[in-house]
């Protein structure tokens, strides 16, 4: 028996419950039940379900074990290696140090470089952001290393901090774990540095974003919430940036604790973020580097936690976001949000998620394939969205239509 299996039982036991009655409370088959406590392995997903029927936090159930073997190389991350060499560069007995270049670089061009990229990957064009990433990391090493000093020295690192923190939103997006986490840190550090609390902020975003994609939900709210402590502005004199950034950080609390079957922490987290929210939206000018964050983003995610809860209401999250409702694609595009735009893709998801549930798989694939029209380089990208097309190609009593066969075929549910 595995150490996750070991877990499962032991608190299925406490709480005398039968593997059937566990499956039956859980909502699962009762083989499900048994063959993850015989070894096998289950989604995170599936693991949240069980420790919400279990009344325990889902990292409770979760142990270090031996991980299955790799059966075949990701050719993704061979795709990566240039990236990885500029971001890793190999080490040897002596000290490794960037050498000084011998031209002068041009920070402000280089500053324009990375805020370019920053837009390329805002606008779901990962291709680009891999193809520039390697140059753009070695011309930031070399900035720092040629100006050791002074307010250029200041510059490169703070140039340097947001392509690490490019680099990390782009390798986080691709599920590069542990290059992301290399970048995210060294974004940080640099960040903190030059004294810039907003990137270093960010930054841990998208690290818990990352924590929370690896299932570790106790970190991923902890250093969530200790850096929105942290950074907690005065409401009626923080920048943008700096309203953005709290707000976020809140949203990724909020989703760590949903997901760890804490609904009462969740809550209180969104309420933190609807606060940031609302300050954004009384300030004339809310432009700034971290993309979108109004209210609408954080009902979403909302309606999103919503599914997760142990009484969520599929309903609601429909009712909310179809007509005219406050977040459906009619108040979108009234808003005069783009149609690539992440969070409203991501809300689709969300809403299709909710069809399946009540059985309307045609409304479901209508609302994955217009994320598919909009954005399909950050569609195949999604979880969410193979999850949703794995249980339309399981609960569909009709034969699947063309449609279907093609958008599971594109997000790996059918060979």
């Amino acid at each position: 028996m595995s150490a996750l299996g070991e877990n499962v039982r032991k608190h299925r036991r406490l709480a005398g419950l039968t593997q059937e009655q566990l499956a039956y409370a859980a909502g699962l088959a009762p083989s499900t039940v048994a063959k993850l406590e015989q070894g096998g392995s289950v989604r995170i997903e599936t693991l949240h379900i069980l420790a919400r029927a279990l009344h325990v936090k889902t990292s409770q159930l979760m142990a270090s074990d031996t991980p299955e073997p790799v059966r075949g190389e990701d050719p993704t991350r061979v795709g990566l290696a240039e990236l990885r060499s500029a971001l890793t560069p190999p080490l040897g007995i002596e000290d490794c140090v960037n050498e000084r270049p011998d031209e002068e670089p041009d920070l402000p061009a280089l500053l324009e470089v990375i805020r370019t990229g920053s837009a390329s990957y805002d606008s779901d064009k990962f291709g680009s952001v891999a193809g520039k990433m390697p140059q753009i990391i070695r011309d930031v090493n070399s900035a720092v290393a040629y100006y050791d000093s002074g307010d250029e020295h200041a510059q490169a690192l703070s140039a340097r901090a947001e392509a690490y923190l490019l680099g990390g939103r782009y390798l986080t997006q691709v599920r590069q774990y542990d290059l992301a986490y290399h970048a995210l840190s060294g974004a940080m550090r640099d960040a903190r540095a030059v004294q810039d609390l907003n990137t270093a902020g960010y930054a841990v975003v998208i690290m818990s974003w990352l924590l929370l994609r690896q299932g570790r939900f106790d970190d991923a709210e902890r250093a969530a919430v200790e850096t929105a402590d942290r950074l907690e502005p005065r409401i009626s004199k923080a920048s943008p940036e700096r309203l953005a950034v709290w707000g976020w950080l809140a949203l990724q609390a909020a989703a760590a604790a949903v997901r760890n079957n804490r609904p009462d922490d969740g809550a209180e987290a969104r309420r933190i973020a609807e606060s940031a929210a609302a300050a954004l939206g009384r300030q004339a000018d809310s432009r700034h580097r971290f993309g979108r964050f109004d209210s609408a983003v954080a009902g979403m995610k909302g309606l999103e936690d919503e599914l997760i809860t142990e009484n969520g209401d599929p309903y609601r999250v429909i009712d909310e976001s179809t007509a005219k409702a406050r977040f459906s694609d009619h108040a979108m595009k009234a808003a005069r949000i783009a149609e690539t735009d992440k969070e409203w893709n991501r809300h689709r998801l969300t809403v299709a998620t909710a069809y399946i549930k009540v059985g309307e798989h045609d409304k479901a694939m209508d609302r994955l394939t217009a994320v598919d029209y909009a954005n399909p380089q950050w569609l195949r990208h999604q979880r969410m969205a193979q999850d949703a097309m794995a249980a339309i190609v399981q609960r569909r009593k009709r034969r699947l239509t063309a449609d279907m066969r093609s958008m599971a075929t594109r997000l790996g549910v059918l060979g």
